[in-house]
């Protein structure tokens, strides 16, 4: 018996659209932040310390920016060397660390976003405002669905069976 080929659902070039456009944006923006010798994820580290002056533990660091501790460890150790970031200890727990933005780091920080605010503006400007606000709470809800749909789907879920 012949089982009919796989077809794409109705919403199927929508996502190829989405995940084109992530790729496209995402490309931009390294030669975007390539001018400050950064890339997109530091300027995402550095960004996302420079409204808390207290820092941020490495792992709710992670957490925020989606990433596995080991990636943000090399991002963090760039950013040191650097000098934009420093580790601070815990005082209440000796293997912890919080990361906090430096003055150069600010400074830094403060000379891109002028022109990361422009380009977002670039990217989107043929939105209203109102069409921007709704296609963000969309592309977040269609993040946490795919969040839910990972864990609900076992790794192998559409492998061929061998055998």
């Amino acid at each position: 018996m012949k089982t009919k080929p796989a077809r794409p659902g109705p919403r199927y070039e929508t996502l190829i659209k989405l995940l084109f456009t992530a790729d496209t944006v995402w490309n931009l923006s390294r030669g975007f932040f390539a001018r400050w010798e950064l890339s997109p994820s530091q300027f995402n580290v550095i960004n996302l310390l420079h409204d808390l002056p207290e820092g941020m533990s490495q792992t709710a660091l992670g957490r925020q920016l989606l990433m596995h501790r080991s990636n943000l460890t090399g991002l963090v150790d760039k950013l040191e060397r650097r000098g934009l970031v420093e580790r601070l200890a815990v005082p209440d727990d000796r293997r912890a660390y919080r990361v906090v933005l430096t003055a150069s780091g600010t400074m830094l920080v403060g000379e891109i976003l002028p022109h990361y605010y422009r380009g977002a503006e670039l990217v989107l400007g043929g939105l209203s405002a109102k069409q921007a606000t709704r296609l963000a709470r969309e592309l977040g809800e269609i993040r946490a669905r795919a969040e839910r749909a990972a864990i609900e789907t076992p790794v192998d879920a559409g492998q061929p069976r061998s055998g």
